[in-house]
C-alpha cells in the first residue's frame, strides 16, 4: 500500500515531531511504571488498574505508528513559493463571503488552507479536502463556488486571498 503524504506546514511539523517525542520520553515511561504498579498489586486476571494501563500502552503505541507515519510522509507547504497572486492554494489565507448566510456573523469569514493533519475549523484552519477547502483551492479573487451541504447549496464569494 501507497504511503499518503501528509500535507504540513513547518509549525505543524514541528508539533507533530514534539508530540512524538513526548510519547517515547515521558508517556512510555509513565505508563511502564503504571503496568508494573498494577501488576504488584497480584492476580491481574481480574486488575483493571491493569487492563486500564494496558489500554493506554497499546494507545500510546498506536499513536506512535501514526506520527511516524505522518512525519516520514511530510510535504511542507511553502509560504512563498506556493502562492499566485490572487489564487486560492495551501498555505493561503483566504477571505470569503457567504452569499446567503443563515446567520449575520457569518457572512464574512476568513480560513487558511492547510493539511487534513493541521484542520481546526474553530482556528479557522479548514482542510484542503473539506467541502469548502477543495472548492475554493486554485480559484481566484471574485470567484463564486457553491458547495453542497446538508441545509443545501450554499454559494461564498471569494474576497482575498493572501
Amino acid at each position: 500500500m501507497a504511503n499518503k503524504e501528509t500535507i504540513l506546514t513547518a509549525e505543524g511539523l514541528a508539533k507533530l515531531e514534539e508530540e512524538l517525542e513526548n510519547l517515547r520520553t515521558v508517556k512510555r515511561i509513565e505508563n511502564s511504571e503504571r503496568i508494573k504498579v498494577a501488576i504488584s498489586h497480584g492476580d491481574i486476571s481480574e486488575n483493571s488498574e491493569y487492563d486500564d494501563a494496558k489500554n493506554e500502552q497499546a494507545f500510546i503505541e498506536g499513536r506512535i505508528l501514526e506520527l511516524e507515519q505522518m512525519i516520514n510522509t511530510a510535504t511542507i507547504i511553502d509560504d512563498k513559493s506556493n502562492k499566485k497572486k490572487g489564487v486560492v492554494g495551501l498555505g493561503s489565507t483566504v477571505t470569503i463571503e457567504d452569499l446567503e448566510p443563515e446567520f449575520k456573523e457569518d457572512k464574512v469569514l476568513e480560513y487558511t488552507i492547510v493539511g487534513t493533519t493541521e484542520a481546526d475549523p474553530f482556528a479557522h484552519r479548514i482542510s484542503n479536502e473539506s467541502p469548502l477547502g477543495a472548492a475554493i483551492l486554485g480559484q481566484k479573487v471574485n470567484t463564486v463556488v457553491s458547495i453542497r451541504t446538508p441545509s443545501g447549496d450554499h454559494n461564498y464569494k471569494i474576497v482575498k486571498v493572501k
